[in-house]
């Protein structure tokens, strides 16, 4: 597994997090670096002492430059630390120069790989672990060049030429193939995936993701709302793996609620794109169930990330239940205006540990579920049939009845869906502008 040819954390490993400022709030610099410590710490590791660079552009051999390389030297030998992370993407030449130039056993990563080890540290399911080891094979393969004097190439030219190239090219086939099964295992498990949701769809019970920044109580809420038995640790990315559970709500309606892996600033897009198949999750769901920690100082911004995340996935503009978490341990009533003054958000305040607001959380869910859908009897003529195809993906189908002229269907549709088939309603009529 490629997990164990590149962890780098081990229990209680010192390292020295190195941050770069190009010119922006310095604040902001140092809340980034708190929280890759914690990425850190999830890890397992312990952060020896944090460094700052402050440049207009990274270095392009060291990203921070010769002299601050030979601060950062400095502080793991005095430190005792085996291992720098940057809070930055680095490339491979960028890596191999920095542990050139500090010597010795330290190891250099960047955020991307730290989050990769959480990854593989954290998977459970098969499926998870697949999609793990395919992130870490599509970043890691390009960073082989120089990494250890196994795969080391003696250089280029006559005379240069010896078995470390060889063994790295060896490597680099090994790995291509290995990227391509993983991608075709993948996508059988995407297959089978679309296949349960597609049966989800027919049974027309709503679907709900549950979505936020990592160590925001997702997985808490899913266990008080549907007593999942999923791990719920304050840590971030403990959950990776997607979790589906059914809810009965308070009026006797049921829906499906499935946990998803949290968000993070800088979350790399070769991630977003691994867990694909996870996350459609979100984008098939009906109402998104944004959970936000209202304790933490940085909720704003994380809420921003989310959101920023949302808007790539292409879920932006979906039903939205704001849910401000661990209200018991304190929060900026500010956030109350948040989600208010639109038809499909709804903004809610809980304690998922404590039960706090939880009664009222249903009643929003429920209300959003209702809202902007309706009952409609179709007539599609048959030359016009792929409409029939359409309300399958879009609407709950009650009855379908083939005449000899059209298609009679009965579907409740939302808004959206009954615009672009309203020709077929025969009760809808064009608006008078008169």
């Amino acid at each position: 597994m490629a997990e164990n040819r590149n962890r780098k954390i081990t229990e209680n490993t010192r390292a020295v997090l190195v941050g770069l400022n190009l010119g922006e709030d310095p604040e902001e610099t140092e809340k980034s670096l708190d929280e890759l410590e914690r990425l850190l710490e999830t890890a397992g590791g312990e952060c020896a002492v944090k460094v700052i660079q402050t440049k207009e552009h990274p270095d392009p051999r060291t990203c921070v430059g010769s002299g601050k390389v030979a601060e950062i030297a400095y502080w793991c030998d005095t430190l005792e630390a085996t291992l720098v992370v940057f809070d930055t993407e680095l490339s491979p030449a960028q890596i191999r120069n920095v542990e050139d130039a500090i010597g010795g056993d330290v190891r250099v990563i960047d955020r991307s790989m730290l989050i990769l080890d959480i990854f593989a540290l954290h998977a459970v399911t098969g499926e998870g672990k697949l999609q793990v080891e395919l992130a870490q094979l599509q970043y890691t393969a390009p960073r082989l060049i120089g990494r250890g004097a196994e795969m080391s190439r003696l250089g280029g030219g006559i005379g240069t030429r010896g078995p470390g190239e060889s063994k790295l090219e060896s490597d680099r086939r090994h790995m291509k193939r290995r990227i391509a099964a993983l991608e075709a295992e993948l996508e059988n498990l995407d297959r089978t995936r679309r296949t349960m949701r597609a049966a989800r769809d027919r049974s027309g019970t709503p679907k709900v993701a549950i979505v936020g920044y990592t160590n925001a109580g997702k997985s808490t809420l899913l266990n008080l709302l549907t007593d999942a038995g999923i791990l719920a640790a304050d840590q971030l990315f403990a959950t990776l793996d997607p979790t589906t559970r059914k809810l009965t709500l308070p009026d006797g309606s049921a829906v499906l609620l499935t946990d998803t892996v949290g968000f993070i600033r800088k979350l790399p897009h070769h991630l977003i794109r691994a867990f694909k198949s996870t996350l459609d999750e979100v984008v098939y769901a009906d109402v998104l169930m944004i959970v936000v920690d209202a304790s933490d100082p940085e909720y704003r911004a994380q809420l921003e990330t989310t959101e920023t995340l949302l808007g790539e996935l292409g879920a932006a503009e979906k039903p939205m239940l704001y849910v401000f978490n661990k209200c018991d341990l304190g929060a900026d009533a500010s956030f109350r205006a948040i989600g208010t003054g639109a038809a499909n958000r709804r903004t809610v305040s809980i304690s998922a540990k404590t039960g706090q607001g939880v009664s009222m959380l249903l009643d929003h869910l429920q209300a959003l579920l209702r809202e902007g859908k309706r009952r409609v009897t179709f007539r599609i003529p048959n030359a016009e049939a792929g409409a029939l195809s359409q309300l399958y993906q879009t609407a709950v189908v009650e009855t379908v009845d083939y005449g000899a002229d059209a298609i009679t269907v009965t579907a409740t549709v939302d808004a959206k869906t009954h615009g672009m088939l309203r020709r077929f309603d025969p009760a809808w009529k064009e608006p008078s502008h008169e």
